[in-house]
């Protein structure tokens, strides 16, 4: 899943084993649902972590979140 406000969706890497060995992995991200409330209405929204936190702090956010 991608977060609808920063557009953060999962990166990959290497585990990196004792021995030195890589092996490809995928880290997703800390994605949720959650449903907000907007001009009255409530919305539901895929937010990451962040954003959530963010979101009752950074008026940054707020205002991206009062765009969509």
């Amino acid at each position: 899943m991608r977060c609808e406000i920063c557009l953060k969706a999962g990166m990959s890497g290497n585990n990196v084993s004792h021995s030195n060995r890589h092996t490809k992995t995928r880290f997703k991200a800390n994605v949720h649902k959650q449903t907000l409330m907007r001009e009255g209405k409530s919305v539901r929204v895929k937010l990451c972590s962040r954003c959530l936190r963010s979101l009752h702090k950074s008026k940054k956010v707020q205002k991206v979140f009062a765009a969509l």
